[in-house]
């Protein structure tokens, strides 16, 4: 068993906007790339030309999803289903329980940014923190034989070989929303803890009691605009834009209707 610190002097994390990210998977590439190349063993492969079969410290989820089933009020009709995409790695969790239930002590979380890591030294690739792991996070990598996960991108944040502004994870650095963001989020003055306040940031799952350091904040309502109308032909996604405004011609339209009725 391994013991977590009793406080951390940061809390670094993300912060993750879910009505800004598109779902174009530049993070997912990003990150492995960055990893693949630097801290630990290479991230594995099993069929770098085929279906997506190896180890990503970073995936997206797609859902569609219907926020409002039923008419809001007699003018607003219910929102559209949409489409809803989920960045999720490791949560950096404050009471990870991937650390306490490591029995070589290979999973430990840092004093000094409250990063949690694994020592792939001494990992023997038994699974059990990704057995405790709520979110499924972890993955076991199949060439190493050791347990992979999300670093933080720890070995570019504190390099000072690298240009001050691009000291941020890969993900982040790439994302061409702008939908990551990262920071120090046990303070409360930072960018990503404002952002978090204005935005009413959420955890993943919080009835699990691991206390997430990532927060997502949750996409904004979409328009309210009227469902396309299903013809002989098919979906007319014109339809609702088309109808007319009036039966009868108002105003100079009126008038120029009038007047040519009489040519």
């Amino acid at each position: 068993m391994t013991t977590l610190p009793a406080s951390t002097e940061r809390s670094l994390g993300l912060v993750i906007d879910l009505d800004t990210c598109v779902g174009c998977h530049a993070c997912v590439t990003a990150c492995k790339g960055w990893n693949t190349q630097n801290y630990g063993a290479p991230l594995s492969d099993q069929d770098a030309y085929g279906d997506a079969s190896g180890t990503f410290l970073n995936r997206i989820h797609s859902f569609q999803v219907t926020p409002d089933a039923q008419p809001i009020s007699d003018v607003v009709p219910p929102r559209l289903a949409q489409t809803v995409h989920f960045p999720k790695s490791c949560l950096h969790c404050e009471d990870a329980p991937c650390v306490t239930v490591c029995p070589t002590g290979a999973s430990y979380k840092r004093v000094e940014d409250g990063i949690v890591l694994v020592n792939e030294d001494a990992c023997m690739g038994c699974g059990l923190c990704a057995w405790a792991c709520p979110y499924g996070a972890r993955e076991v990598d199949e060439a190493a034989g050791v347990m992979k996960k999300c670093t933080l991108c720890v070995d570019r944040i504190y390099n000072e070989n690298i240009p001050e502004t691009e000291r941020q994870p890969a993900c982040v650095r790439t994302c061409p929303a702008g939908a990551r963001h990262f920071g120090d989020l046990s303070d409360p003055d930072s960018d990503v803890s404002r952002l978090v306040a204005a935005r009413g940031g959420v955890d993943l799952m919080p009835e699990q009691g691991t206390v997430p350091v990532n927060k997502y904040l949750p996409p904004r309502p979409k328009d309210t605009i009227a469902a396309p109308e299903m013809t002989d032909e098919g979906e007319d996604v014109l339809a609702p834009f088309l109808a007319p405004v009036a039966e009868t011609p108002q105003g100079f339209l009126g008038w120029l209707d009038r007047t040519l009725e009489k040519i």
